[in-house]
Protein backbone atom coordinates (compact mmCIF):
# COMPACT_ATOMS: atom_id res chain seq x y z
CA UNK A 1 0.00 0.00 0.00
CA UNK A 2 2.86 2.52 1.21
CA UNK A 3 4.41 1.81 -2.43
CA UNK A 4 1.15 2.02 -4.18
CA UNK A 5 0.28 5.52 -2.53
CA UNK A 6 3.90 6.49 -3.19
CA UNK A 7 2.78 6.05 -6.91
CA UNK A 8 0.34 8.22 -6.35
CA UNK A 9 1.54 10.80 -4.78
CA UNK A 10 4.50 11.34 -7.61
CA UNK A 11 1.82 11.12 -10.47
CA UNK A 12 0.35 13.80 -8.52
CA UNK A 13 3.16 16.24 -7.76
CA UNK A 14 4.39 15.46 -11.59
CA UNK A 15 0.65 16.64 -12.97
CA UNK A 16 1.86 19.88 -10.71
CA UNK A 17 4.96 20.24 -11.79
CA UNK A 18 3.53 20.13 -14.80
CA UNK A 19 1.06 22.60 -14.55
CA UNK A 20 3.06 25.23 -12.78
CA UNK A 21 4.95 25.04 -15.79
CA UNK A 22 2.52 25.64 -18.56
CA UNK A 23 1.35 28.79 -16.40
CA UNK A 24 5.15 30.32 -15.95
CA UNK A 25 5.49 29.86 -20.21
CA UNK A 26 1.60 31.36 -20.23
CA UNK A 27 2.48 34.30 -18.22
CA UNK A 28 6.21 34.69 -20.18
CA UNK A 29 4.43 34.65 -22.68
CA UNK A 30 1.95 37.30 -22.68
CA UNK A 31 4.83 39.14 -21.15
CA UNK A 32 7.13 38.76 -24.33
CA UNK A 33 3.71 39.77 -26.39
CA UNK A 34 3.52 43.02 -24.68
CA UNK A 35 7.13 43.55 -24.47
CA UNK A 36 7.16 42.96 -28.19
CA UNK A 37 4.62 45.63 -28.94
CA UNK A 38 6.02 47.65 -26.67
CA UNK A 39 5.16 51.41 -27.45
CA UNK A 40 7.27 54.72 -26.13
CA UNK A 41 4.00 56.79 -26.56
CA UNK A 42 0.11 55.53 -24.96
CA UNK A 43 -0.61 52.65 -23.77
CA UNK A 44 -1.83 49.78 -26.13
CA UNK A 45 -4.19 46.48 -25.74
CA UNK A 46 -2.47 43.04 -26.33
CA UNK A 47 -4.85 40.13 -27.11
CA UNK A 48 -2.40 36.93 -27.20
CA UNK A 49 -3.40 33.19 -27.55
CA UNK A 50 -0.79 30.99 -26.30
CA UNK A 51 -1.38 27.32 -26.56
CA UNK A 52 -1.16 24.98 -23.15
CA UNK A 53 -1.51 21.57 -23.91
CA UNK A 54 -4.69 20.45 -25.66
CA UNK A 55 -6.35 24.30 -24.76
CA UNK A 56 -5.11 27.78 -24.93
CA UNK A 57 -5.21 30.37 -23.35
CA UNK A 58 -6.38 34.04 -24.32
CA UNK A 59 -5.54 36.90 -22.44
CA UNK A 60 -6.05 40.95 -22.78
CA UNK A 61 -4.04 43.33 -21.22
CA UNK A 62 -3.66 46.86 -21.23
CA UNK A 63 0.08 48.46 -20.03
CA UNK A 64 2.15 51.12 -21.51
CA UNK A 65 6.21 49.72 -22.51
CA UNK A 66 8.91 52.29 -23.07
CA UNK A 67 11.90 50.10 -23.00
CA UNK A 68 14.50 50.66 -25.70
CA UNK A 69 15.51 46.78 -25.74
CA UNK A 70 15.00 43.52 -27.69
CA UNK A 71 16.16 39.69 -27.06
CA UNK A 72 18.97 38.12 -27.80
CA UNK A 73 20.24 34.94 -27.63
CA UNK A 74 23.93 33.63 -25.35
CA UNK A 75 25.38 30.74 -24.92
CA UNK A 76 22.12 29.03 -24.80
CA UNK A 77 21.10 31.69 -22.75
CA UNK A 78 18.17 35.03 -23.56
CA UNK A 79 19.57 38.11 -22.63
CA UNK A 80 18.95 41.51 -23.04
CA UNK A 81 19.83 44.45 -25.64
CA UNK A 82 19.61 47.53 -24.47
CA UNK A 83 19.93 50.14 -27.65
CA UNK A 84 21.65 53.14 -27.44
CA UNK A 85 21.62 55.04 -30.66
CA UNK A 86 20.61 55.13 -34.54
CA UNK A 87 22.10 52.55 -36.45
CA UNK A 88 24.62 53.08 -39.18
CA UNK A 89 25.36 51.77 -42.50
CA UNK A 90 29.00 52.28 -43.60
CA UNK A 91 30.68 52.39 -46.34
CA UNK A 92 27.17 53.41 -48.23
CA UNK A 93 25.20 51.21 -50.68
CA UNK A 94 26.67 52.50 -53.46
CA UNK A 95 29.95 51.58 -52.68
CA UNK A 96 29.24 47.96 -53.08
CA UNK A 97 26.10 48.45 -55.42
CA UNK A 98 26.87 51.79 -57.57
CA UNK A 99 23.97 51.14 -60.04
CA UNK A 100 21.18 51.17 -57.47
CA UNK A 101 21.41 55.08 -56.12
CA UNK A 102 17.47 54.96 -55.85
CA UNK A 103 17.62 51.52 -53.89
CA UNK A 104 20.63 52.70 -51.60
CA UNK A 105 18.85 56.61 -51.08
CA UNK A 106 15.33 54.60 -50.10
CA UNK A 107 17.13 52.18 -47.64
CA UNK A 108 19.12 55.14 -46.18
CA UNK A 109 22.40 53.59 -47.74
CA UNK A 110 21.88 49.92 -46.03
CA UNK A 111 22.42 46.49 -47.69
CA UNK A 112 22.51 42.88 -47.30
CA UNK A 113 25.24 40.98 -49.77
CA UNK A 114 28.66 43.04 -49.30
CA UNK A 115 30.86 44.27 -46.41
CA UNK A 116 34.11 45.93 -45.57
CA UNK A 117 34.86 45.08 -41.52
CA UNK A 118 37.50 48.00 -41.94
CA UNK A 119 35.14 50.33 -41.98
CA UNK A 120 33.34 49.88 -39.37
CA UNK A 121 34.53 51.43 -35.66
CA UNK A 122 37.84 49.66 -34.60
CA UNK A 123 35.95 48.18 -31.44
CA UNK A 124 32.91 46.68 -33.49
CA UNK A 125 32.07 43.35 -32.62
CA UNK A 126 29.32 40.67 -34.82
CA UNK A 127 25.87 39.87 -34.55
CA UNK A 128 24.57 37.44 -36.06
CA UNK A 129 20.77 38.29 -37.28
CA UNK A 130 19.27 34.91 -37.19
CA UNK A 131 16.35 35.07 -40.21
CA UNK A 132 13.33 32.37 -40.18
CA UNK A 133 14.01 32.16 -43.71
CA UNK A 134 12.33 28.74 -43.51
CA UNK A 135 8.85 30.92 -43.19
CA UNK A 136 9.09 32.03 -46.48
CA UNK A 137 8.29 36.09 -47.66
CA UNK A 138 6.20 35.91 -44.62
CA UNK A 139 9.61 37.25 -42.98
CA UNK A 140 8.58 40.81 -44.51
CA UNK A 141 5.89 41.38 -42.27
CA UNK A 142 2.99 41.58 -44.88
CA UNK A 143 -0.30 40.04 -43.58
CA UNK A 144 -0.47 39.21 -47.77
CA UNK A 145 2.22 37.39 -47.88
CA UNK A 146 1.56 35.09 -44.81
CA UNK A 147 2.65 37.56 -41.91
CA UNK A 148 0.80 38.36 -38.85
CA UNK A 149 -1.02 41.13 -38.00
CA UNK A 150 1.60 41.99 -35.13
CA UNK A 151 4.58 41.35 -38.02
CA UNK A 152 5.68 38.00 -36.89
CA UNK A 153 6.14 35.14 -39.72
CA UNK A 154 4.61 32.14 -40.10
CA UNK A 155 5.51 28.05 -41.33
CA UNK A 156 2.78 25.58 -42.59
CA UNK A 157 3.85 21.82 -42.11
CA UNK A 158 1.27 18.82 -42.41
CA UNK A 159 -1.72 21.41 -42.89
CA UNK A 160 -0.29 22.97 -39.34
CA UNK A 161 0.39 26.87 -39.15
CA UNK A 162 3.04 27.63 -36.53
CA UNK A 163 2.99 31.44 -35.95
CA UNK A 164 7.26 31.99 -35.65
CA UNK A 165 7.72 34.59 -33.09
CA UNK A 166 10.92 36.17 -32.65
CA UNK A 167 12.89 38.90 -31.02
CA UNK A 168 12.07 41.25 -33.86
CA UNK A 169 9.50 41.54 -35.97
CA UNK A 170 9.36 42.92 -39.39
CA UNK A 171 10.36 46.44 -39.86
CA UNK A 172 7.04 48.75 -39.93
CA UNK A 173 4.99 46.56 -37.90
CA UNK A 174 4.28 46.79 -34.15
CA UNK A 175 6.85 44.59 -32.83
CA UNK A 176 9.91 45.77 -34.83
CA UNK A 177 13.12 46.38 -33.08
CA UNK A 178 13.88 50.00 -32.03
CA UNK A 179 17.03 51.59 -33.63
CA UNK A 180 16.80 49.23 -36.88
CA UNK A 181 16.74 49.86 -40.41
CA UNK A 182 13.16 49.70 -42.08
CA UNK A 183 14.61 48.71 -45.74
CA UNK A 184 17.23 46.97 -46.59
CA UNK A 185 19.03 46.49 -50.26
CA UNK A 186 19.76 43.64 -51.32
CA UNK A 187 20.90 41.66 -54.91
CA UNK A 188 19.06 38.79 -53.40
CA UNK A 189 15.77 40.39 -53.08
CA UNK A 190 16.15 41.40 -56.33
CA UNK A 191 17.04 37.81 -57.36
CA UNK A 192 13.69 36.47 -55.55
CA UNK A 193 11.43 39.45 -56.80
CA UNK A 194 12.59 38.57 -60.50
CA UNK A 195 11.94 34.77 -60.12
CA UNK A 196 8.35 35.45 -58.85
CA UNK A 197 8.14 37.46 -62.34
CA UNK A 198 8.33 40.91 -60.37
CA UNK A 199 10.57 43.10 -62.45
CA UNK A 200 10.30 47.15 -60.98
CA UNK A 201 9.64 46.01 -57.26
CA UNK A 202 7.32 45.59 -54.76
CA UNK A 203 5.18 47.34 -52.15
CA UNK A 204 5.54 50.75 -53.93
CA UNK A 205 9.49 49.76 -53.46
CA UNK A 206 11.89 49.95 -55.87
CA UNK A 207 13.52 46.79 -57.34
CA UNK A 208 15.61 44.76 -54.32
CA UNK A 209 14.20 46.98 -51.49
CA UNK A 210 12.52 45.24 -48.89
CA UNK A 211 11.70 45.92 -45.49
CA UNK A 212 14.29 44.85 -42.80
CA UNK A 213 12.55 41.21 -42.00
CA UNK A 214 11.61 39.57 -38.48
CA UNK A 215 14.69 37.90 -36.96
CA UNK A 216 16.20 36.63 -33.57
CA UNK A 217 19.74 37.68 -32.61
CA UNK A 218 22.59 35.30 -31.66
CA UNK A 219 26.23 36.91 -30.06
CA UNK A 220 29.31 35.67 -28.81
CA UNK A 221 29.95 37.51 -25.35
CA UNK A 222 27.55 39.72 -22.94
CA UNK A 223 28.76 43.15 -21.83
CA UNK A 224 27.09 46.22 -19.49
CA UNK A 225 28.77 48.66 -21.75
CA UNK A 226 27.22 49.86 -24.95
CA UNK A 227 29.47 49.53 -28.12
CA UNK A 228 29.16 48.74 -31.64
CA UNK A 229 27.80 45.51 -33.45
CA UNK A 230 28.53 45.27 -37.11
CA UNK A 231 25.56 42.76 -38.50
CA UNK A 232 26.25 39.01 -39.81
CA UNK A 233 23.05 37.81 -41.60
CA UNK A 234 22.28 34.04 -41.27
CA UNK A 235 19.36 32.44 -43.37
CA UNK A 236 17.71 29.63 -41.20
CA UNK A 237 16.29 26.72 -43.26
CA UNK A 238 15.43 24.24 -40.89
CA UNK A 239 12.60 25.53 -38.48
CA UNK A 240 13.71 22.26 -35.93
CA UNK A 241 16.58 24.58 -34.90
CA UNK A 242 14.81 27.92 -34.50
CA UNK A 243 14.58 28.97 -31.10
CA UNK A 244 11.90 30.19 -28.88
CA UNK A 245 12.74 33.64 -27.64
CA UNK A 246 11.11 33.04 -24.40
CA UNK A 247 12.65 30.18 -23.69
CA UNK A 248 15.75 29.72 -25.79
CA UNK A 249 14.75 26.25 -26.79
CA UNK A 250 13.93 24.57 -29.96
CA UNK A 251 11.31 22.32 -31.24
CA UNK A 252 11.11 19.03 -33.73
CA UNK A 253 8.78 20.39 -36.02
CA UNK A 254 9.72 18.87 -39.29
CA UNK A 255 10.55 14.85 -39.03
CA UNK A 256 14.48 14.57 -39.93
CA UNK A 257 16.86 11.58 -40.33
CA UNK A 258 18.99 12.99 -38.10
CA UNK A 259 19.50 11.75 -34.92
CA UNK A 260 18.66 14.46 -32.72
CA UNK A 261 17.05 17.20 -35.31
CA UNK A 262 17.03 19.75 -32.40
CA UNK A 263 20.80 19.42 -31.78
CA UNK A 264 21.96 22.53 -33.36
CA UNK A 265 19.33 25.05 -31.47
CA UNK A 266 20.65 28.20 -32.54
CA UNK A 267 20.77 29.94 -29.21
CA UNK A 268 24.84 29.78 -28.97
CA UNK A 269 28.33 30.32 -31.27
CA UNK A 270 29.10 26.38 -31.46
CA UNK A 271 25.74 25.16 -32.94
CA UNK A 272 25.67 28.09 -36.02
CA UNK A 273 29.05 26.80 -36.53
CA UNK A 274 27.71 23.14 -36.72
CA UNK A 275 24.33 23.93 -38.73
CA UNK A 276 26.67 25.65 -41.50
CA UNK A 277 28.01 22.02 -41.90
CA UNK A 278 25.14 20.16 -41.34
CA UNK A 279 23.13 18.71 -44.71
CA UNK A 280 20.12 15.68 -45.97
CA UNK A 281 19.48 14.93 -49.68
CA UNK A 282 15.55 15.39 -49.05
CA UNK A 283 15.94 18.97 -49.33
CA UNK A 284 16.96 19.07 -53.08
CA UNK A 285 13.14 16.98 -53.95
CA UNK A 286 11.24 19.01 -51.37
CA UNK A 287 12.59 22.49 -52.85
CA UNK A 288 12.59 21.52 -56.35
CA UNK A 289 9.60 23.92 -57.13
CA UNK A 290 11.08 26.84 -54.88
CA UNK A 291 11.64 29.48 -57.16
CA UNK A 292 14.53 31.50 -54.51
CA UNK A 293 15.99 28.21 -53.75
CA UNK A 294 16.23 27.36 -57.44
CA UNK A 295 17.73 31.28 -58.56
CA UNK A 296 20.46 31.84 -56.39
CA UNK A 297 21.54 27.99 -57.21
CA UNK A 298 22.84 29.49 -60.39
CA UNK A 299 25.38 31.61 -57.49
CA UNK A 300 29.26 29.80 -57.64
CA UNK A 301 29.61 31.38 -54.25
CA UNK A 302 27.52 29.35 -52.22
CA UNK A 303 28.28 25.82 -54.07
CA UNK A 304 31.05 25.57 -51.33
CA UNK A 305 29.37 28.05 -48.62
CA UNK A 306 27.96 25.48 -45.93
CA UNK A 307 28.46 21.99 -44.88
CA UNK A 308 25.40 20.97 -42.42
CA UNK A 309 22.51 18.84 -44.07
CA UNK A 310 19.17 17.99 -42.54
CA UNK A 311 15.77 15.98 -43.93
CA UNK A 312 14.10 18.47 -41.85
CA UNK A 313 15.47 21.68 -44.19
CA UNK A 314 13.79 20.19 -47.65
CA UNK A 315 10.49 19.42 -46.16
CA UNK A 316 10.11 22.20 -44.20
CA UNK A 317 10.85 24.70 -47.29
CA UNK A 318 9.17 22.41 -50.06
CA UNK A 319 7.18 26.25 -51.05
CA UNK A 320 9.27 28.55 -50.20
CA UNK A 321 10.59 31.12 -52.47
CA UNK A 322 13.67 32.30 -50.39
CA UNK A 323 15.07 28.54 -50.09
CA UNK A 324 14.86 27.43 -53.71
CA UNK A 325 15.76 31.07 -54.91
CA UNK A 326 19.06 31.60 -52.17
CA UNK A 327 20.81 28.02 -52.42
CA UNK A 328 20.32 24.08 -53.91
CA UNK A 329 21.49 22.26 -50.69
CA UNK A 330 20.32 20.58 -48.05
CA UNK A 331 21.99 23.03 -45.50
CA UNK A 332 20.44 24.06 -42.20
CA UNK A 333 21.53 27.71 -42.55
CA UNK A 334 23.03 29.54 -44.92
CA UNK A 335 25.42 32.46 -44.28
CA UNK A 336 25.84 34.48 -47.48
CA UNK A 337 28.73 35.13 -48.62
CA UNK A 338 30.79 33.32 -45.42
CA UNK A 339 32.34 30.19 -47.14
CA UNK A 340 33.15 28.47 -43.45
CA UNK A 341 32.52 28.61 -39.77
CA UNK A 342 36.09 29.73 -39.58
CA UNK A 343 35.31 32.92 -40.83
CA UNK A 344 32.52 34.03 -38.94
CA UNK A 345 34.43 35.96 -36.66
CA UNK A 346 35.95 37.72 -39.14
CA UNK A 347 33.40 38.82 -41.97
CA UNK A 348 30.66 40.09 -42.92
CA UNK A 349 28.10 40.32 -45.41
CA UNK A 350 26.47 43.41 -44.99
CA UNK A 351 27.40 47.08 -44.23
CA UNK A 352 24.82 47.97 -41.26
CA UNK A 353 25.67 48.88 -37.37
CA UNK A 354 23.94 48.37 -34.36
CA UNK A 355 24.88 49.77 -31.19
CA UNK A 356 23.81 48.39 -28.00
CA UNK A 357 24.84 46.88 -24.62
CA UNK A 358 24.00 43.37 -24.40
CA UNK A 359 23.69 42.38 -20.05
CA UNK A 360 23.05 38.53 -19.85
CA UNK A 361 19.71 39.80 -17.73
CA UNK A 362 16.47 38.07 -19.03
CA UNK A 363 14.58 40.65 -21.04
CA UNK A 364 10.84 40.04 -21.07
CA UNK A 365 8.67 40.70 -18.36
CA UNK A 366 7.12 37.39 -16.22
Amino acid sequence: MKKGKGKIEKAVSNTVFAAVVVILIIIAAVGFVLYATKSTGPATTVTTTVPAGTTTVTSTLTKPVTVNSSGAFYNGQVITFQYTAQFMCTPPATTFFPNETNQSKVAMGCEVGAGNISAFPKNAAPVFVLVPAFAGLSIFGVTQLGATSQGFPTFTYNNVTYIITTQCGAAGTMTACPDHMTYIYSPAFTAVEQALGYKNGVFGLPEGVLPTPAHDHLVTFTTNQSIPWYIVVVLVFDPNIFPNPITGQCQAIVPSNTTNPTANCLNNIQALENAMMTYDSAVGMANAKNPIWTCLNNIQALENAMMTYDSAVGMANAKNPIWTTLVNTDLQVVVPGITSPSQLMSATNSNMVLYFSDPAIYPYPI
